[in-house]
């Protein structure tokens, strides 16, 4: 199959963009627990947060419950042991020992995301604070009025640096780097907010999940939330594409990376919404309609996305859809420009109830890595089926980052270890092996033998 693939790239029967999706799905189907790569944690508690830096995607942040805050090289290894595995040792750390150190466990621990001279950690001690990567010193802290369950930054703004805070405060915070002062704080949630995802289409759109089962959108350069997400209201499947010639087109799109047709309709598409978001028109999908600020109805301000609080929000790269974990063991997928429910029935879960979760995509995409347990569930996103599922941690897996660069796929656990899942790349298949072993055997048999 493989090779099939590359003769008819070589002759140019197969497009480029095609040929490396194909590659890519792939490898990301063949993720196993590395034998060529392992992180020597220094964390003395569970790991709670991960990311690779966004500008260079080399850099390993993670923070652990024991107040400390780490960083791996993922390029470079430390050392090798046994002469084959590269063991990555951490290249800072800062911890409780430290001057400025948090007292209590982090939460959340994120990149700059303009560079690497920069992170940015969050603390059940009340604490957001923001370090200088080079001098591992804090360069301003902003003190929250509870425990701060979660920290985000938008990947792709220009005109701000503003660090979206959730606590056990009722209020979303956010806290401006070039200020040193909050600058917004977003009421509407009943209870305390323990998820935040920046839209990965406008720089001024923010979503947060709260323990009160809502998810709420907020467009922070107006006053008020614009839209709650309700689990009622529905609509089947995947949007529809804008064109039925495109329809081939778009299902070639959630195998991998666009086409530049498709890639313009996309970009053009994410225009759209960020501008209907912007303008705050009314939004109406089938028989639903939901009304921006400056008011929305008692029923629709009242809705609820989740039957418990909601631990985990991840949007999809081309901003079109926003996943959603919640302490009722649900995964749910939303059409970010309708509101709906899409109605996908993820397979069988149990999830933490106690905690936020940070969920992985793919960059097709075609599966989400889910926190189970002390396992890690890949789900097929459209259809919900359990694509695998990653046993290898000894107690509760917390966070999942993937590495879109090589494919490979960080978790945390509470069992103090960050473990590394990475293509397995062996000559032949086991099916493979199989069949030319049985090959073998009946070419080596002699006609003469009982």
């Amino acid at each position: 199959m493989w090779l099939e693939e590359v003769r008819g790239r070589e002759r140019g029967e197969l497009r480029a963009r095609r040929f490396e999706a194909g590659a890519r799905a792939r490898r990301t189907a063949s993720l196993a627990l590395s034998n060529r790569k392992e992180f020597a944690t220094p964390h003395h508690g569970a790991v709670n947060s991960l990311q690779v830096d966004l500008t260079e995607g080399r850099y390993l942040l993670s923070g652990a419950s024991d107040g400390s805050a780490a960083v791996f090289d993922v390029w470079n290894a430390t050392e090798h042991q046994a002469g084959f595995i590269a063991k990555h040792r951490h290249i800072l750390l800062v911890d409780k020992q430290h001057q400025n150190g948090h007292k209590f466990a982090i939460s959340a621990a994120v990149w700059y995301p303009v560079d690497t001279g920069l992170f940015v950690t969050a603390s059940f001690d009340q604490y957001v604070k923001v370090w200088d990567t080079n001098s591992t010193q804090v360069v301003m802290d902003f003190k929250m009025p509870g425990k701060v369950f979660t920290a985000a930054m938008s990947p792709i703004a220009t005109t701000h640096m503003l660090i979206a805070t959730g606590s056990a405060d009722v209020q979303v915070r956010l806290c401006d780097i070039a200020s040193g002062a909050f600058t917004h704080t977003l009421s509407g949630h009943r209870d305390g907010i323990m998820s935040l995802e920046w839209s990965a289409s406008s720089e001024w759109i923010l979503m947060s999940g709260g323990c009160d089962g809502a998810i709420r959108f907020w467009d922070i350069r107006r006053a008020g939330c614009f839209r709650v997400l309700d689990q009622s209201q529905s609509q089947l499947g995947r949007r529809p594409p804008l064109l039925k010639s495109t329809a081939e087109n778009d299902h070639i799109d959630s195998l991998g990376p666009s086409t530049p047709s498709s890639a313009q309709k996309r970009t053009g598409n994410s225009k759209k919404n960020s501008l209907t978001l912007r303008k705050g028109q009314n939004l109406t999908h089938g028989h639903m309609q939901q009304r921006s600020h400056p008011g929305l109805s008692s029923s629709q301000n009242r809705a609820t996305s989740h039957y418990g609080a909601v631990t985990g929000l991840r949007t999809t790269k081309d901003g079109m859809y926003l996943l959603s974990s919640g302490s009722d063991s649900r995964l749910r997928l939303w059409d970010i420009d309708s509101g709906c429910n899409t109605l996908v029935n993820f397979e069988a879960m149990r999830l933490q109830t106690g905690k936020p979760l940070q969920l992985a995509v793919t960059e097709d995409p075609s599966l989400v890595f889910v926190p189970c347990m002390a396992s890690i569930k890949a789900y097929n996103l459209w259809s919900g089926t359990t694509f695998r599922t990653f046993r290898g941690h000894y107690e509760y897996v917390n966070c999942c980052y993937y590495r879109e660069q090589d494919q490979e796929l960080y978790t945390g656990s509470n069992d103090r270890q960050i473990l590394v899942w990475s293509p397995s790349t062996p000559a032949f298949t086991e099916m493979e092996d199989d069949e030319k072993r049985q090959g073998l055997s009946a070419a080596d048999e002699d006609n003469w033998s009982d």
